[in-house]
């Protein structure tokens, strides 16, 4: 989606850039420097070059001269949970991505606009009512009822070629997985995804997009200069809830897509609601959580049973849902759910990054395990060393 571009008035012939070029992708032929197909445009050349005579361009077909000036305002996705009773509910994530959209807003000093789909959108346009909105933006119709990424991902496409925000937010579920990277190929915009920070970088107005890199190793910041929108979708659980407040009026628009945005070639057959799994652990004031520290499935009875004395959410670390111990739903960490509890208890996890990602925005941490030396330590604000079988039992007495 890009090249190197020569500029032969300003190239003296140095050679400095095919000596720094670690795929040996320049050469002098005919007097002149030339650019050979085993370029993969990493920036070596360019930072060698004295003479500044090498440039790397984006390139993208149909879209030759982004106008970024002309792309303004912030746009959130409102993501709706469907019932059985047909009375969708908005994902929590969405009043995140309200409160962190607002303070974007404000500092580009610019309008804050939350878009919604489906057939049936009365119960969540009175909901946004009461947040700090500009604009609501429906696109309503009976083919949006069930999700169909294709359709979807379409339809949006459209609307964002009309308003042209600069930024646009969704939540980082598995509807928002599917659906911003279709938008973002549609649009050939770039996409940061799995974010846990969003802020405006005061010299350039860009969006500086957080978010875990290298198995959470480092946190990478990510801004994209040159495409619009700016897109990310965001980890639930790890922005501040905008609250709600007295209702308002705000402006409400309908947006009507193209009948061949609307058309899918994805067929939807029947619907099945998960009724009475276990707990919602996201949304948990308390998370009790297990990791291999617990040594058998068996070893998350103990767990369960602490848990329900206090009506908390059972947890898990990633190396104990691979161990067969427990459902991948209680899986806290990168890979799994990101939670926010008021207390969160770790029995027998080590404290790798990839699982702290998943807590770090507890109130309070409680760590219990064996090894003083163990990672999960320089997390918590309370650290028990000493066995969990025998620490547990003790602790569901009392709290009895």
């Amino acid at each position: 989606m890009g090249e190197l571009i020569i500029n032969h008035e300003l190239c003296n012939m140095c050679e400095r850039c095919v000596s720094a070029c670690p795929f040996q992708a320049l050469e002098i032929s005919s007097d002149l420097l030339q650019v050979t197909d085993e370029c993969v445009l990493c920036g070596a050349c360019v930072e060698e070059c004295p003479e500044g005579a090498l440039k790397i361009t984006s390139r993208v077909e149909g879209r030759e001269g982004w106008d970024t000036e002309s792309w303004n305002g912030v746009m959130v996705f409102v993501e709706q949970i469907f019932h059985t009773d047909q009375k969708n509910t908005i994902h929590p994530v969405v009043f995140e991505l309200i409160g962190k959209g607002a303070e974007l807003a404000d500092v580009r000093g610019v309008e804050l606009t939350a878009v919604v789909m489906g057939d049936k959108l009365k119960g969540a346009i009175e909901t946004l009512k009461g947040y700090p909105l500009d604009r609501i933006c429906c696109l309503r119709d009976k083919s949006l009822r069930n999700f169909r990424s294709d359709s979807w991902s379409a339809a949006l496409a459209e609307l964002i070629e009309e308003r042209k925000p600069e930024i646009f937010l969704c939540g980082a579920t598995s509807l928002g997985r599917a659906l911003f990277p279709r938008i973002a190929a549609h649009l050939h915009a770039g996409l940061t995804a799995d974010c846990t920070g969003l802020r405006i970088d005061p010299e350039e107005g860009l969006l500086e997009q957080t978010r875990p890199a290298f198995g959470g190793n480092i946190m990478a910041e990510i801004v994209c200069p040159e495409h619009r929108p700016q897109m990310a979708t965001v980890r639930p659980n790890v922005l501040e809830s905008r609250e709600s407040s007295e209702k308002r009026e705000v402006e409400t628009i309908d947006f009507s897509p193209s009948q061949e945005a609307l058309s899918s070639s994805l067929e939807v057959l029947d619907e099945y609601f998960e009724v009475g799994q276990d707990e919602d652990l996201s949304e948990a004031d308390v998370v009790i959580a297990g990791g291999m520290g617990v040594g058998s499935e068996k070893g998350f009875d103990l767990i369960r049973e602490v848990a329900e004395s206090v009506d908390a959410a059972v947890g898990a670390s990633r190396a104990a849902v691979d161990a067969g111990w427990i459902e991948y739903h209680h899986q806290v960490g990168q890979t799994g759910r990101t939670v926010q509890p008021r207390l969160y208890i770790a029995c027998g996890i080590s404290g790798a990054v990839q699982h702290l990602v998943g807590m770090q925005s507890a109130d309070k941490v409680i760590a219990i395990n064996t090894d003083p030396g163990a990672p999960i330590f320089e997390s918590s604000d309370l650290g028990l060393v000493g066995d969990l079988h025998r620490i547990l039992p003790r602790l569901k007495e009392r709290l009895r």
